[in-house]
């Protein structure tokens, strides 16, 4: 019996960064990589130059939003040979030291 990988591959973390639990999902689809970074309480069973856009669907639209997203986006393209990202982002601190640790736990949920 042979084994076959999944069609989809995700992965997911929580930690917390600054005293803030932390989820994590990172998702590989064949064109694109889904990350969802939250702070928020969330329930769960287990191109050569990139141009990002952001856009607030839900909440306040503060430029701290749009930094830390653009941010993150960036790094996560890079990091998957420039792959398009779509990225669902519910921070409650925006602050440098809890960026970095958000990246840190996107790539411990690296799936490309």
């Amino acid at each position: 019996m042979s084994t076959t990988e999944p069609i989809i591959k995700s992965k997911q973390t929580q930690k917390e960064v600054n005293g803030i639990s932390t989820q994590v999902v990172c998702t590989e689809f064949s064109n694109h990589i889904f990350v969802v970074v939250t702070q928020y309480d969330a329930r769960c069973n287990d191109i050569s130059t990139p141009t990002f856009s952001t856009r607030v669907l839900l909440g306040k639209d503060e430029p701290m939003t749009h930094v830390c997203a653009k941010n993150l986006t960036t790094f996560v393209s890079q990091e998957a040979a420039n792959r398009p990202v779509l990225l669902g982002l519910a921070l409650k601190d925006f602050s440098k030291e809890s960026l970095q640790q958000c990246k840190d736990l996107i790539k411990a949920c690296q799936v490309w």
